[in-house]
């Protein structure tokens, strides 16, 4: 499975934006997919993930009401949807592919390469 995550960007305080993680490869339908961020001088935290159905969705407290995983299976790709963004939400965002709903990134077999995203206040 190899993913390309792309969406990044600048935005303002306040407003949206929407991650897309691509994959090829047809056992990532069976995945399940992971976001995680990275700010500059701290560890890579998990965001969200969602199991292989998208039956199952998990967020981080910080940003639970704001973010939204959803994932299209026949495009093989899984977004996230990231609305009311402040400037701590600044971090690379990185997505991940593994064989469990789990918020630790060691459990991740599949990286991405990363997305910036920057909110100025």
């Amino acid at each position: 499975v190899q993913l390309q995550a792309c969406g990044g960007g600048l935005v303002q305080s306040g407003g949206s934006l929407r991650l897309s993680c691509a994959a090829s490869g047809r056992a990532f339908s069976t995945y399940a997919v992971g976001w995680f961020r990275q700010a500059p001088g701290k560890e890579r935290e998990f965001t969200a993930l969602i199991d292989w159905s998208g039956g199952t969705k998990y967020y981080a407290d910080s940003v639970k009401g704001r973010f939204t995983i959803s994932r299209d299976i026949a495009k093989n790709t899984v977004y996230l949807q990231m609305n009311s963004l402040k400037p701590e939400d600044t971090a690379v965002y990185y997505c991940a592919a593994g064989r469990s709903e789990v918020t630790n990134p060691r459990q991740y077999g599949y990286w991405g390469q990363g997305t910036l995203v920057t909110v100025s206040s």
